[in-house]
């Protein structure tokens, strides 16, 4: 963990400090230790900050007159949503001032004619989901932390899911962004047209760049049609490899495969020992899971296409044993055993955990030559790949020997890095497919990135920010 000021924190008066609290009003600065707590340690207790004040504006403007303070006085700030990031970029390292989008919670406007929804930054995914629902529609960015997680946080982050095989990652989702820049300008952007050629989108600029360039702090969300069937299946698979043909027949017999989530037996048994009130989902054990969901708008015809699926795997010998939920409480329960596959591994000892995706073709080869060079640089470590098999992926934890010392684990996380990303770019893929860069991974960006991308990314920064006051020390 991170938790030590050094030279380079930043120093804010008392009478600046005033200055920033009058905008948002005292109740809304927080300067008490314990009452920013929440707003200073990450998901994974890797990284815990210190600040002089979490102000918590209520409107686009307080914001606005937040960045502008901050610019004229070259005060480096931290923007944070629902604080549900898992690589360090939200997370005030240098005593930098948190700017907490939560309080910007409004949703503007619900539009199911043109299918979309504008809210703003601090609406929580769980609320927009909702929302979306009650006139009929889906909001299909589908994440285990959609009851803390922010619509601002997932387009910083431009956060993937269980659902993007189907509908695609964050930036997928938005039609319109409102970002307020680091001078304070406000840029509205938010129209809720589906075909605009009006020269470069700007949008995808601040679409998962964590807050360096510009706060999001409204949006305009692509929505679509409410399912009106969904059947969820649990299956044993004998390998990564069976799990893959598998995947192919199922896209084959229907456009309607919403998920196809892979799990190892290794983290079962993590989730039965340490998942209160989970089950087994099958008889007997396997090597080997996959979670398909598939959702259509017919109300009838869905479960015989995931039955159909399924037996032609069997006859295959891609799949030794499977079932269908019959119920809507029993596909909960069959979710909630992937959902726990991260949370479980941290409950039994030191976990390192990466986020990285390679070409679906590749995900069998990866994990294998993954495993192979885990347990010949530390003898003795469990990996737990699981996740994202349809759009190659994968989260490739790790973790630490029966019986070995956490802390000493723990301290090999960048042996770990050099050993499983040199298998990642041997397949063309990406260290961080979901995540994010933050700090955890900023060191080794230019060690993977185009050095062309890698300028042009600095350029951006310099010409957005040229003060540098935004999640400064972040993504690069």
């Amino acid at each position: 963990m991170l938790d030590k000021p050094d030279a380079s924190d930043a120093k804010v008066s008392p009478a600046l400090l005033a200055r920033f609290a009058a905008i948002v009003g005292e109740k809304n600065a927080i300067t008490d230790p314990q009452a920013q707590e929440p707003y200073l340690v990450e998901m994974r207790n890797l990284f815990r900050g210190h600040t002089p004040v979490v102000l918590r504006p209520s409107s686009v403007d307080q914001v606005s007159q937040i960045l502008k303070l901050a610019n004229e006085t070259a005060t480096p700030i931290v923007p944070q949503g629902g604080n549900t990031g898992l690589v360090g970029g939200q997370i005030p390292l240098h005593n930098e001032i948190v700017l907490s989008l939560n309080r910007l919670d409004r949703i503007r406007e619900v539009d199911a004619t043109s299918n979309t929804l504008t809210c703003e930054a601090g609406v929580t995914l769980q609320r927009a989901r909702e929302a979306a629902a009650a006139v009929d529609r889906l909001y299909p960015q589908v994440l285990p932390s959609d009851g803390t997680c922010t619509i601002g946080g997932n387009l910083s982050t431009n956060a993937g899911g269980t659902a993007a095989i189907a509908y695609g990652i964050a930036r997928s989702h938005v039609l319109g962004i409102e970002v307020v820049l680091a001078d304070g300008r406000v840029l509205n952007n938010l129209n809720k047209l589906k075909k605009d050629n009006t020269g470069y989108d700007l949008k995808n600029l601040f679409i998962g760049a964590e807050g360096t360039l510009g706060i999001i702090t409204a949006a305009v969300l692509r929505l679509v049609p409410r399912p009106r069937s969904i059947e969820t299946a649990f299956a044993g698979v004998p390998s990564v490899e069976a799990a893959l043909e598998l995947l192919g027949i199922a896209t084959e017999q229907t456009s309607g495969v919403t998920s196809f989530e892979i799990m190892t037996r290794a983290g079962i048994e993590l989730v039965l020992e340490y998942g209160a009130g989970t089950r087994d989902p099958l008889a007997s054990k396997h090597s080997w899971y996959v979670l398909v969901e598939m959702s259509s708008q017919q109300r009838d015809g869905l479960r015989e296409v995931m039955e159909d699926v399924l037996a032609q795997g069997a006859e295959r010998g891609l799949v030794t044993d499977a079932t269908i939920a019959d119920s809507l409480e029993q596909g909960k329960a069959f979710w909630r055993i992937r959902d726990l596959f991260s949370e479980v591994q941290t409950r039994a000892g030191g976990s390192i955990k990466e986020d990285i995706s390679v070409p679906v073709a590749a995900v069998p080869a990866f994990i294998r030559e993954a495993n192979s060079a885990v347990a010949a640089l530390i003898p003795g470590a469990r990996p737990v790949p699981f996740g994202h098999l349809g759009d190659g992926n994968i989260h490739y934890n790790v973790s630490q020997p029966t019986g070995a010392d956490k802390d000493e684990f723990l301290k090999r996380w960048g042996d770990v890095n050099e050993v499983v990303f040199a298998v990642v770019k041997k397949y063309g893929g990406s260290i961080s497919a979901e995540h994010g860069i933050g700090l955890l991974k900023r060191d080794l960006l230019p060690s993977v990135k185009d050095p062309v991308a890698i300028d042009l990314m600095r350029n951006l920064k310099r010409m957005l920010d040229p003060k540098g006051i935004l999640n400064p020390g972040k993504v690069i």
